[in-house]
């Protein structure tokens, strides 16, 4: 009785104990910290005291007529592959300032990341990297969270707005529930657990994400069903320009980086987008939506819809459009230059 007994209670505590490390994700390698990453690029000290590291591009700061804070998507970083020139910036005057996000590359992470914090580590930024009162800001794919939190939170700092490849909160209130699940049903299984897990149960979502049992993220697994042959292209021609930083870019632990990713934009939100009020209400600027026919990964029927119920977004459909239109030389500069010049993409774009 005795053996069964210490038998069960072993077997209870192995199991408690597997449970335990399979839910709680390892403290993150903080950079500059003992047994973290070391710091090799300028950072900025936040007021909450975590730092956020940037990278400077194009025209000089104080040369340029137009400053732009840029947001990276998903597994990106400051490091984001935009096909323009140096002399196509310094030709628009565009000066463009990209960081990584928290807990990407090496920016500290935030244990408190929020959509809403999200706008101020932004306008924090924009402050202390001395942009003015007013500035642009273009975010891409996961990234636009943050710009839709600008939008909410500090829209009298805004100079113009780029949403590129927005990806969609499926739980956004304003959304019909029939148009919402029959565009949930689409995703591959492994993706509709993965975005259930995260608006529902997130303290699941290290475990469902380092799982070997089931396929858990098509973007994480990189599936070839996320892209398109116009994506395909893209990517082909990416793998031709070396990016030496790229393992930057989840060094401080995946679960601060990756998957805090996915929990704050698929959680539940302090505000409905579709709520929002038009910063621009004098027509001083413009918001501009940029969308693929054929993303794998945002359906367009949800990006139309959020559209229709805020008509002062201006939205480009790009016919045969995936996912990575920001990488696409043609498509990045014509992002720039409505943002920027006001100036409407040809039928060509």
């Amino acid at each position: 009785m005795l053996v069964v007994v210490a038998a069960t209670s072993l077997f209870v505590t192995s199991v408690v104990s597997y449970a335990y490390r399979s839910l709680k994700p390892p403290p993150p390698k903080v950079c500059g910290k003992p047994n973290g990453p070391s710091v090799t690029s300028p950072r900025i000290r936040l007021s909450d005291g975590r730092h956020l590291s940037y990278r400077e591009r194009g025209a000089p700061k104080d040369m340029a007529k137009y400053k732009v804070i840029l947001v990276h998507g998903f597994d990106s970083s400051k490091d984001i592959y935009l096909p323009m020139s140096q002399e196509m910036m310094e030709r628009l005057g565009v000066y463009i300032l990209t960081f990584d996000r928290a807990g990407y590359g090496e920016s500290d992470p935030n244990p408190e990341r929020s959509v809403k914090s999200e706008a101020f580590d932004i306008q924090e930024l924009a402050d202390q990297m001395q942009l003015g009162s007013k500035f642009y800001v273009i975010g891409v794919s996961i990234g636009t969270y943050a710009i839709w939190a600008c939008l909410k939170y500090i829209p009298h700092r805004l100079a113009g707005v780029s949403l590129v490849v927005p990806v969609i909160n499926f739980w956004w209130p304003s959304f019909p529930a029939k148009l919402a699940n029959e565009a949930y049903k689409k995703q591959p299984k492994r993706d509709q657990w993965k975005l259930s897990i995260a608006h529902h149960a997130p303290g699941l979502v290290y475990w469902w994400m380092t799982q070997k049992w089931f396929p858990y993220c098509s973007i994480m697994q990189r599936h070839p069903i996320l892209f398109n042959k116009r994506d395909v292209e893209t990517i082909n021609n990416m793998s031709q320009v070396p990016m030496p930083n790229e393992h930057e870019i989840r060094q401080q632990g995946v679960h601060e980086s990756l998957h805090r990713d996915i929990i704050v934009h698929f959680g539940k939100w302090e505000f409905d987008p579709m709520e929002l009020e038009n910063p621009f209400a004098n027509n001083e600027s413009s918001v501009y939506l940029w969308h693929g026919h054929e993303d794998k990964l945002v359906p367009f029927e949800l990006q139309r819809y959020v559209v229709k119920k805020l008509p002062w977004i201006r939205y480009h459909e790009v016919s045969d459009g995936g996912h990575l239109m920001i990488h696409e030389t043609g498509l990045c500069i014509a992002i720039f230059r409505e943002l920027l010049l006001g100036e409407a993409p040809t039928a060509s774009t």
